[in-house]
């Protein structure tokens, strides 16, 4: 996988680039990089397309952002990202906030975009604070506090620290944490993932985000754009109630169950992830 860099708006964004063929792209979510796919990407190009994992803005090895963290402002980072690469047609690869970006973008580019998978992405908007588990209320009100979020998330780290390793059903070997661990040595290098957890949309608030959610299930019903499904056991963002919910209002719509895993799927089951994958993409290339 050819590390690769472009200017995008004024910052840099860092990419992998493998394979040739039909362009498949892979997005990651909070508190990861492109090294999320390191074990899939370069799978799915043997199956005869070229693959990009990006790092998301201030994220990974790519650079500061010039306008901030929100979810609009990722969007805008990878709107022109997509137009630097000048690229005709690519299909969607996003996991957790990747793949709430990926529907994003695949309803901004009706004309490029083939096909969509996602995988743990938020496909609803949390409706009341009284849908979490008890534990999660007050861990969340914690987090999106002033003050008690940035001694949480900035200077304790906690996300990659606790929540990544703990999303994991195998144990996350030293190197592999070192790796997510390296983009994020000071509280200041942590601020897009400060902002990803208060970007999580909670009781209508951010308005903005639940607005961007809510219209991203739109995709879904679009009986012209292909979409998979890939989940694990037991799941965490994406569960029984989430995958009826697509089996009944899915216009266009594969399910692939890839076994036992909560929410980073991709460490614990990547070799069925590319199966899924280089089974659908056949269907939508």
């Amino acid at each position: 996988m050819k590390p690769r860099t472009l200017p995008v708006l004024g910052s840099t964004m860092s990419f992998t680039d493998a394979g040739s063929g039909p362009l498949v792209l892979f997005l990651h979510g909070n508190p990861t990089s492109s090294y999320l796919w390191r074990n899939i990407a370069p799978a799915v190009a043997a199956h005869g397309y070229r693959t990009i994992a990006v790092d998301l803005i201030g994220m990974g090895a790519s650079g500061a952002s010039n306008r901030g963290y929100r979810l609009v402002d990722h969007l805008a980072h990878l709107e022109t990202f997509l137009d630097a690469l000048a690229v005709n047609e690519l299909t969607l690869v996003g996991h957790d906030w990747g793949g709430v970006l990926a529907l994003a973008l695949a309803r901004s580019r009706p004309d490029q975009v083939r096909g969509v998978s996602i995988l743990e992405a938020h496909i609803h908007p949390i409706d009341s604070w009284s849908d979490l588990p008890r534990p999660d209320q007050e861990m969340f009100s914690r987090l999106r506090a002033e003050g008690s979020g940035e001694q949480t998330v900035l200077e304790e780290n906690i996300f990659v620290e606790v929540v990544l390793p703990s999303g994991i059903v195998r144990s996350l070997s030293r190197e592999d944490h070192d790796r997510y661990r390296a983009p994020f040595q000071d509280p200041a290098s942590r601020a897009p993932i400060l902002q990803w957890v208060r970007e999580i949309p909670i009781a209508g608030n951010p308005s903005d985000v639940a607005h961007v959610i809510r219209e991203n299930l739109d995709v879904f019903r679009d009986p012209a754009l292909p979409t998979l499904l890939i989940h694990g056991t037991p799941g965490a963002l994406i569960g029984p109630a989430e995958i009826a919910w697509c089996s009944a209002h899915g216009q266009s719509m594969t399910f692939a169950a890839v076994g036992a895993g909560t929410h980073f799927l991709p460490e614990d089951r990547p070799s069925e992830i590319v199966t899924a994958l280089a089974s659908w993409l056949t269907a939508v290339s």
